[in-house]
Order: C-alpha cells, then structure tokens, then sequence
C-alpha cells in the first residue's frame, strides 16, 4: 500500500515549504514521493517548490474538496497506473475542509491501494492569535482545519514572544485535544512523528490507547462480497449510525439487482444510482471513530 498525507492550512501558513520537507525527508529514506498540489487560480507558482524527477499533478481553478473531488480521484488514478512512487503528498487549497479533502482522495476504486496517514495542518500562529479580525466564514474553516488534524504544526513560533507562543498552544490543543502538536519554524517536522500518523482504520486491528487518538478522524474500507441488503435495511442501519459519520460512498449489492448499487451518504443525506458495470461491492466510511462503529451484515 502507498502511505497518502494530506497538508492543510490557509494560505500563507506554510504548506508548500512543509511539502518540500516532507519530500526530502522520504528521498533520503530511499522512498520515492508523488504531489498533488491544488490551487484555486489558474497558475500553481507553489509547484517550482517540488524537485524535479518527483512525479507531480496539478489541480487548478478549483477546490479539491467540491468540483475537483472526481478530478481528484482521476489524477490519483492516473498517478497509481503510471507513476511509481511510494508515499503520496497532496497539498489542498487553503479553502479545503478536511472532511471534503478526505472524501476526495478516498475512493473504493483504489482504496485498497492506498494508506491514509492523515491529516497534517499547519496553523500560522500570527494569525491565530488576530483570529477574530477575519471573516466568520475563514475563522470557521481555520477552527475546521485545526479541529480535523491529526498532527498540528503550530508554525512561525519564531515570530511569537514566549507568552504568545504558549497562549496559541494551549488554546489550539483546546480545539483538537486529539492531534500531536509541534511548535515549528519553516515548518520543520520530524520523519517519525509523520511515519506514526494513522488514519485507516482497519477492522481486524484492536486499537491501542496512543492509536486510538489519531483515529477520532478516520476512514474504513468495507468489503459487502458474497452479502446483499434491501435498501430498506440500508437506510434502516443508517438510522442507528452517529451523527460523526459524515460520508459514505461504494457500491452495495442490493437484493435482485445483478450489479451493486452505487450509494453516496453526506450528513444524513442518501444517494442511489443504478451501476451498469459490475463495480466491486465495497464501501467506504468517513467520520470520527469509524471502527466503533457496527456494520450491516457484519458479526
């Protein structure tokens, strides 16, 4: 499997010069990186921060999280047949929302392939601390991107006095009180703290306390081979779900229908569509602690 990272932030806060780390960091562990970089405005200048040789697609004029999701999964298709390469770094737009970033970057079709490592989100702690002198639009998604992370880079510590700098601490670990946080200059993060992110839950793993905590924003793979439901029994189970789970999307075999059905879930919300390719019958689930969770036709 390819381990897959996703860099978050606001523009500004330092994505790009953590995603040039990270790619030197698994070059000289002999790994060999691909990037997708995303970018609302039609040039990426952020791509000259990429070496050359790493394989590299671009996303422009859009967010990864909204129209660009199936562009998204078409680049990491594309990526997966004809790159090689070992760990994946997509670096979102600042206006991504974690759970949409997630979403878009985990589809049944290659979820077998791929290893979510998780969130990383760098806060500019400046900005953190003038917080309240943005849009209660961006200050949301600020709150969003650091609630969803699962390591927090809290960067430009330099710029901050001592008092500062502990008080942009302790109030961002209010937020997430799940994620690992690291105060950071030029977004310098250590290899080991990115190689023990995890974000995939597995339903034949019993979760220890440390990895537990880094599963609280998580995905999981579930294979419906050799089962099939009602639809009715469908949304009957989805009525017995949390309110955490926030997305679901597969293929379900559905009683007296040859092919699986294809099924998109958002925040309560249902979606059916006749398949007419005999897709496999897996489903992924995007939420807070998905392994928690008990699955229709599973003991």
């Amino acid at each position: 499997m390819k381990d897959v990272y996703l860099l978050s932030g606001f523009l500004g806060s330092g994505k790009t010069t953590l995603l040039a780390n990270m790619i030197g960091h698994f070059k000289e562990q002999g790994l060999k990186p691909a990037v997708i970089m995303n970018e609302l405005g039609e040039l990426n200048f952020d791509s000259q921060a990429v070496e050359e040789g790493v394989p590299l697609k671009e996303m422009l004029n859009g967010c990864i999280c909204c129209s660009g999701s199936e562009k998204t999964e078409a680049q990491i298709q594309t990526l997966l047949a004809e790159a090689v390469f070992d760990v994946l770094l997509i670096e979102t737009t600042g206006a991504a929302h974690p759970v949409e970033a997630l979403d878009a970057v985990y589809s049944p079709l290659f979820a077998e392939e791929l290893n979510i490592k998780g969130i990383v989100t760098v806060a500019d702690s400046k900005r953190w601390l003038t917080r309240n002198d943005m849009s209660p639009q961006s200050r949301s998604l600020f709150l969003e991107q650091i609630r969803h992370a699962h390591l927090l880079l809290i960067n430009k510590s330099d710029l901050l006095s001592d008092t500062e700098l502990a008080t942009a601490t302790f109030e961002i670990q209010g937020i997430n009180e799940y994620a690992p946080i690291l105060q950071t200059t030029n977004a310098k993060v250590p290899l080991k703290m990115l190689q023990e992110m995890q974000a995939t839950a597995r339903p034949d793993y019993i979760e220890k306390a440390d990895l537990g905590k880094q599963l609280h924003l998580s995905s999981r793979l579930v294979d419906f081979t050799g089962l099939a439901f009602t639809q009715q029994e469908i949304e009957d189970w989805l009525r017995t779900l949390p309110t955490t789970i926030y997305r679901m999307k597969g293929y379900i075999p559905i009683k007296g229908n040859s092919k699986p059905m294809l099924f998109q879930y958002a925040y309560g919300l249902t979606q059916w569509m006749p398949e007419y390719v005999k897709m496999a019958p897996k489903l992924v689930i995007i939420g807070d602690q998905v392994n928690d969770i008990s699955i229709i036709g599973k003991a």
